[in-house]
């Protein structure tokens, strides 16, 4: 990861006013281009964006040494003209670059690898396989998104100082955009699950980066996409999942102590949360009414490092310390609710079991210069009570039903994500929050997140709707919230935190 140096002090809101509202369309300009032999000068560029201070554009080059090979560069024009990024030279045949498929799915993977490699997580992104551009549905928003996030990437990295906060943002606002955000989605969907983890982590450090350097200068400002979410239907199953840095996530409550250490608050903003959610649904069609269940098949939940284990151990306050998973909830609601008429869920409430126990104990005593026999008797009254560390609830409001994880300490049965810790219990060596990913006992994976699947959390909800209902094609509302809390692990400090992600997707079903 690179070094950083402050930004400039400069008025971001203005910067952010005079950002283009729409990206430009690099694809349809280079579909326009000549042949490269009746270029007038051995470069072709494009406007990307613009500010008071400096402007950034996508620069097609012939190459010097094979003159029917071109390499593209984004150039920050300050007082001179500067070089972000370069790709690969790439060869044309027939001088009419853009009509070769060969050469797009190159130039589209050079740039997706070159994304992928600025983190310093380790990995191998052999398994990018891309298909054929001619088969790729909406190929000019894809080329068009990918050159916008690697805008974006080496703006942040690549940029020098003077001219870095102007860059980032003049695109930050680029990729809140519906436009962005769809085609992020179908970019996802592209290079696949295992390529799309590593994108996150990429785009995420990346706006980890630039928000430290704010917060360094003590600017607020949001994140151009503090979360990613995606949603898929069909084949029986709705599947949600998210990425968002922990940096972008709003803080819900902390005490003070502990604010200005810098080691720690590396360990705790160079993270990540990736979600994934998975409901199972089923419509049956009675005779005068159709039912529709929905049951929880997997929930996920990780708190994924942005960077290697060297740098949080030379920097922060080492890899130990970071967020866990404290309360979880969802919220599902028909958008259309005319024809529901009932809503049922599958699980009581809780009603734990006291286990109550009387323990007596007599002792005598007897010595032989003493005539009197002394005897001491004492009874004792002892309640336990089995909790497990993560309690599940479900509720209906209206006709919404819900799903809620809450994680419990298991001393004092308190919910973590509304309560803090004393200082006393945080000096335990042996409380449940100390060695937490480590302990037989722990309520985490060892890489400190938690599953809930259906083998223990399979309960469902049963909408109840009139047969008006056959043949709709219904929208459904996911809501969720996710909590993540800090207490110290190894690291000694008193500092506590909790954060909270909101996200909303929207489902589709076909009852029939």
């Amino acid at each position: 990861m690179s070094s950083f140096t402050s930004f400039n002090p400069v008025n971001l809101s203005n910067i952010v006013k005079m950002a283009h509202s729409s990206f430009p369309d690099i694809w349809g300009w280079i579909q326009n281009l000549p042949p490269q032999t009746q270029w007038e000068t051995n470069t072709k560029s494009i406007c990307i964006c613009s500010s008071s201070q400096t402007s950034i554009a996508l620069s097609i080059s012939k190459t010097l040494i094979h003159p029917s090979s071109i390499s593209f560069s984004i150039i920050a024009n300050y007082n001179l003209p500067i070089s972000l990024w370069t790709s690969k030279p790439l060869k044309s045949t027939n001088n009419t670059f853009f009509h070769e498929q060969l050469t797009i799915s190159k130039l589209l993977t050079n740039i997706i690898k070159d994304i992928l490699n600025y983190t310093p997580i380790n990995f191998s992104n052999s398994f990018l396989k891309l298909p054929e551009p001619n088969s790729i549905p909406n190929l000019k928003d894809i080329i068009n998104f990918v050159f916008l996030a690697l805008s974006f990437v080496v703006s942040v990295y690549e940029a020098p100082q003077d001219i870095r906060c102007d860059c980032i943002n003049t695109l930050r606002d680029q990729f809140t955009c519906p436009w962005a955000r769809e085609t992020s989605k179908r970019l996802m969907k592209l290079i696949g699950s295992n390529a799309e983890e590593q994108w996150m982590r990429s785009m995420n450090l990346a706006i980890t980066n630039w928000m430290m350097e704010l917060r360094a200068m003590n600017h607020v400002l949001k994140a151009p996409s503090p979360m990613y979410s995606s949603a898929l239907s069909g084949l029986g199953l709705w599947k949600i999942q998210l990425y968002c840095p922990l940096i972008a996530m709003d803080v819900e409550k902390c005490n003070s102590n502990g604010q200005d250490d810098q080691k720690l608050g590396f360990s705790l903003n160079y993270h990540q949360l990736e979600g994934v959610i998975q409901l199972n649904y089923q419509v049956m069609v009675r005779e005068k009414w159709i039912d529709v269940l929905v049951s929880i098949d997997n929930v996920r939940c990780n708190i994924i490092r942005l960077v290697n284990e060297t740098l949080m151990k030379e920097r922060g306050a080492g890899i130990d310390e970071k967020h866990f998973p404290s309360r979880i909830s969802l919220q599902l609601t028909p958008t259309i609710q005319t024809n529901i008429l009932s809503v049922s869920v599958s699980r009581s409430s809780e009603n734990p079991t006291l286990e109550i126990g009387v323990e007596r104990s007599i002792e005598a005593s007897f010595e032989p210069p003493n005539p009197h026999i002394g005897i001491s008797v004492s009874a004792g009254e002892t309640i336990t009570t089995n909790l497990k560390p993560w309690k599940f609830e479900q509720s209906v409001y209206g006709n919404s039903g819900t799903f809620n994880w809450f994680l419990h300490d298991s001393v004092n049965g308190r919910e973590v994500f509304s309560t803090k810790p004393s200082k006393f219990s945080l000096l335990q060596p042996k409380a449940w929050f100390r060695n937490r990913y480590s302990s037989a006992y722990r309520p985490f994976t060892r890489q400190g997140g938690v599953i809930f699947a259906g083998d223990e959390y399979g309960e469902s909800v049963l909408w109840r709707f009139g047969s008006g209902a056959i043949g709709q094609t219904m929208e459904w509302e996911v809501r969720g919230w996710i909590w993540l809390t800090y207490w110290p692990n190894k690291y000694k400090t008193f500092y506590t935190e909790t954060r909270r992600l909101e996200f909303r997707e929207i489902l589709s079903l076909t009852i029939a």
